[in-house]
């Protein structure tokens, strides 16, 4: 007869064993970190949410502080213990700069995890896009970016510029885009707009007028501004002109991006998938998708455009795994 004390250490010993096989993958932005632990077989054994890890945004500190409390949470739900874990990625938007990714690596030493690489979150989306393979990933969720790779092994990326130069088709820029166009509708400068009402109730003010004491409160941050751009997307959704006018554009400025990384990439003439990433794709879906396909097929018409392949999150995962049976083999 086996005792229960024995069944119990049985257990204890499996998960651990199971632990020291699993890796973690983060995918990190300006408005949510997600992190997955993942066994050997590639089954998801846990996953865990925090806020933003966006470093350029909210600081070195915040960002590890977001990305751990994500992997803890991952770790706790897959029954394992954070030091057992044999790898971990972490992709965070805002972290293009060496100097930037160190720092943040550094910050999180403490996590335990022998094996820890920070990389942007471009690179965990295009390797979840295309499974490694040559192709174009976009990405849009509180900002913009695109990246992509050719059968060369080229790698380009355009876009990233963060919200003072750039971030064109993101959620903050699409909401930015609404604030002027209630503006010059409240100034009669022009088309009125159901904008107006959305946000006076987003920003919790009575009138118009008060908007401007609301979106330039030293408490604003860009990650709030960017949850008003999914008021954009219901307001064109239902049929509001001005909305679906922005949204068209967002869509044209994303093609923008893609176009000017398949042109540096030279992949003109040649069929690759462009892949989609991020909330304001979920959100906005083909009054996005469409003005952007036309803009990419103008410059590539055998690309396709279509969903990534994997999530960034379990991507990094993979990539994770491939790096610590490279060090395996390297043994």
């Amino acid at each position: 007869m086996i005792s229960t004390e024995s069944r119990s250490t049985d257990v204890l010993t499996g998960r651990r064993l199971r632990s020291r096989t699993a890796v973690v993958g983060v995918d990190g932005g300006g408005s949510k970190t997600h992190a997955v632990v993942v066994d050997a077989e590639g089954r998801i054994m846990g996953e865990g949410r925090s806020g933003p890890s966006n470093p350029l945004r909210v600081g070195v500190t915040r960002a590890a502080a977001a990305v751990r409390e994500a992997i803890d949470k991952a770790c706790e739900a897959a029954q394992v213990r954070c030091e057992d874990i044999l790898a971990a990625e972490i992709g965070l938007a805002g972290a293009r700069r060496t100097e930037l990714r160190e720092r943040v690596r550094e910050a999180l030493s403490k996590l335990g995890i022998a094996d820890v690489e920070v990389v942007g979150d471009a690179d965990i989306a295009l390797y979840g896009a295309t499974d490694g393979e040559p192709g174009v990933v976009v990405i849009a969720g509180t900002g913009s970016i695109c990246c992509g790779v050719n059968a060369r092994g080229k790698r380009n990326c355009a876009g990233g510029w963060g919200p003072v130069a750039g971030d064109e088709g993101g959620g903050a820029w699409i909401a930015r885009r609404a604030l002027r166009a209630i503006a010059h509708a409240s100034d009669g400068r022009g088309p009125k707009t159901s904008l107006m009402a959305a946000a006076c109730a987003y920003f919790h003010v009575t009138t118009p007028e008060d908007l401007a004491t609301a979106i330039y409160a030293p408490t604003m941050t860009n990650e709030r501004l960017a949850g008003f751009g999914k008021q954009v997307v219901e307001a064109a959704k239902a049929k509001d002109q001005v909305a679906r006018e922005i949204m068209t554009e967002a869509g044209s400025e994303l093609g923008l991006v893609v176009s000017a990384v398949i042109r540096n990439l030279k992949l003109e003439t040649e069929r690759f998938q462009v892949a989609y990433v991020g909330g304001v794709f979920a959100a906005g879906g083909d009054l996005v998708l469409g003005p952007m396909c036309e803009r990419i097929l103008q410059i590539a018409p055998m690309a396709f455009v279509a969903p990534p392949r994997m999530s960034p999150s379990l991507a990094a995962a993979r990539m994770a795994r491939e790096r610590s049976n490279l060090v395996a083999l390297a043994g």
